[in-house]
């Protein structure tokens, strides 16, 4: 089985609603609200509807109010 971090550059992952799936390995994906690097050992926000990845919680708020005009 390979290790999510095998490559030391940006992943692409396909989001589920309770895991996600390695397209390319990488060691980190960007947060879609601030453009942080997040290590993937460290990812726990995503949207599967959006197929985007937060930094935290806050971070998934704030885009959910974007998108819903209140921010």
């Amino acid at each position: 089985m390979m290790n999510r971090m095998d490559s030391g550059g940006e992943a692409k992952l396909r989001y589920g609603d309770a895991d996600f799936e390695v397209l390319r390995p990488g060691a980190y994906v960007r947060c879609a609200v601030t453009g942080e690097a997040i290590p993937l050992d460290l990812l726990r926000y995503w949207s599967a509807e959006r197929q985007e990845p937060y930094r935290d919680a806050a971070a998934s708020l704030q885009r959910e109010l974007q998108l819903r005009g209140r921010a």
